[in-house]
């Protein structure tokens, strides 16, 4: 009998790639599809020799066709501010355009599907910590609308297929998941702080750094995917850790986990920034039995061989 097989969208990138390698680790074969806009070979450079893995390089904003497959992942999307502020308008594509086609695999081979979203579709939330019930309080048209906006339509139509078209759809509200395969220079907390603390440069705080944050190791946010996969819950579901840091908090643990000397240099807050992100992740803990294990401390020092390497591969290309 054959393996399951299962097409990755966004497959190079951060999330995608340890999906990836989850679900080759429970047997399936997998195709990745990613146009290499933000994702990146390297983070795939490791199943080269891997026989039940493909890599397709293709814009999803087209429609695609990887053959018959048991699940679609839709994982393609810039993640990360400075992504999504450079790439505006295909943010909206593949949340849209790209959701569509995306759903349309899933439709054509009766095909599940699980789809990634996230917590700013709670924009700068008025509930707190956030329920999965919550509907948000989220700016349509300001700088942070093309990735807020993408991802609530991505919802909209994956529940639209659900409902209309009976494919059996899920999907993930994702919390400020960190670790080894982000970019040095995304603009998220976690490696922004490591890159200058490793530098020894300051460690920029925006705002007077009081504004919180929820911080998941990415092999628990991983976890929390694959239950989902499995489960046959439909409507969105919070996967984070609910432990909530200030990101002065957050950038004294960097500086631990280093041993870096940085000092602190504070910045204005950029426009409509959370003041306050936590999951309320009852319905993952009862539905799937997921919760995060590992705290922010350790899953800095797991973190902190890769931003090593990465920190001397840019000085290095300098």
């Amino acid at each position: 009998m054959s393996p399951q097989r299962a097409v990755v969208t966004g497959g190079a990138g951060f999330l995608g790639s340890h999906l990836c390698d989850a679900l080759l680790g429970e047997g399936w074969s997998v195709v990745c599809v990613d146009n290499l806009l933000t994702g990146r070979r390297a983070n795939f450079a490791h199943l080269h020799n891997e026989p039940r893995f493909e890599f397709i390089e293709k814009d999803i904003c087209e429609p695609f066709d990887v053959g018959r497959v048991d699940y679609v992942f839709h994982f393609a999307s810039p993640a990360s501010p400075v992504d999504y502020t450079l790439h505006g308008i295909p943010t909206l594509k593949v949340g849209s355009l790209g959701t569509f086609h995306a759903l349309e695999v899933a439709h054509k081979y009766g095909a599940k599907y699980l789809v990634s979203s996230t917590s700013e579709c709670y924009g700068d939330p008025l509930e707190h910590p956030q329920k999965e019930t919550y509907w948000g309080h989220v700016n349509p048209i300001g700088p942070r609308s093309v990735y807020d906006e993408a991802k609530r339509f991505t919802e909209a139509v994956t529940m639209a297929y659900h409902r209309y078209h009976k494919v059996d759809t899920r999907i993930v509200r994702i919390f400020n998941t960190y670790g080894p395969r982000m970019q040095l220079n995304d603009g998220r907390v976690v490696p922004n702080f490591m890159k200058q603390a490793l530098r020894g440069e300051p460690l920029t705080v925006y705002g007077d750094g009081r504004q919180t944050r929820s911080f998941c190791y990415v092999s628990d946010e991983i976890d929390g995917f694959i239950r989902l996969a499995k489960s046959d819950e439909h409507l969105p579901v919070n996967v984070g850790n609910p432990n909530e840091f200030t990101i002065l908090e957050c950038a004294q643990q960097v500086l631990k986990a280093t041993g870096s000397k940085s000092e602190i240099r504070y910045e204005p807050l950029p426009p409509d920034d959370p003041r306050q992100r936590r999951p309320d992740i009852t319905k993952a803990r009862q539905l799937l039995g997921w919760e995060p294990k590992i705290d922010l401390a350790a899953g800095l020092r797991q973190s902190l061989d890769y931003f090593k390497k990465a920190v001397a591969e840019e000085t290095a290309a300098k």
